[in-house]
């Protein structure tokens, strides 16, 4: 893929170096020259162009009219969104994903049909599961933590139970039980041992009720 990153911060340069070791071609754009020189040193085969990362000739120069995908992660919501709407409805770049800080954003870009990354909201959520839903091992989040990937274990109470003792259509959903260090992907039919590794996925706000559930 041909990816135009807008931002060379610490996102936009991590995320840079990871997808040209992936072997995909990335350009870089930032209009402080200063900040390319982190990357410099470990991958030189990145473009970096120096300018305003939603100016027409700047894109241009980044090669937008064949770019897969436009990222923008620099520290300013409204230039990312600018840079997006330009990459999405100008030059018709098929995936484009804007970094936002404020949460009372969110929605309204997303109805200009932009996908969002919102660290304020995904922070806040985690930390919030983290204090209050320690008990299970959390693996994977999507979107803002609206639904995680979660791991928990068996208890004695639970011995002899049906997977659907556990399932709530649209909050809970067993996708996977671990017995004796092998998995395999349950029906609802499916009996339940002590001991048992399973893994969920759930909706943030049904945590609670997964708890009662499997008795923690």
């Amino acid at each position: 893929m041909y990816i135009v990153i807008m931002g060379a911060g610490r996102v936009g340069s991590r995320l840079a170096k990871v997808l040209t070791l992936e072997g995909h071609k990335v350009a870089l754009i930032d209009k402080d020259p200063k900040a390319f020189e982190r990357l410099k040193k470990t991958i030189s085969n990145i473009k970096h162009v120096e300018g305003i990362g939603f100016d027409l000739d700047v894109l241009q120069e980044a090669g937008i009219e064949k770019a897969d995908a436009f990222i923008a992660v620099t520290n300013g919501d409204n230039s990312n969104i600018v840079g997006s709407l330009i990459a999405k409805n100008r030059f018709r770049v098929p995936k484009v994903i804007a970094r936002i800080y404020d949460p009372l954003r969110e929605r309204l870009y997303q109805k200009l049909g932009i996908q969002t990354i919102s660290s304020t909201s995904w922070a806040a959520n985690k930390i919030k599961n983290m204090i209050l839903h320690a008990a299970v091992v959390r693996h994977m989040s999507f979107g803002d933590g609206e639904v995680e990937i979660v791991e928990a274990e068996i208890s004695p109470q639970l011995n002899g139970k049906a997977v659907a003792d556990l399932v709530i259509p649209g909050e809970i959903n067993v996708v996977s039980v671990i017995r004796y260090g092998k998995s395999f992907v349950p029906t609802t039919g499916t009996i339940l041992e002590e001991r048992d590794g399973i893994a969920l996925a759930v909706t943030s706000t049904a945590i609670p009720r997964l708890k009662k559930l499997l008795g923690i």
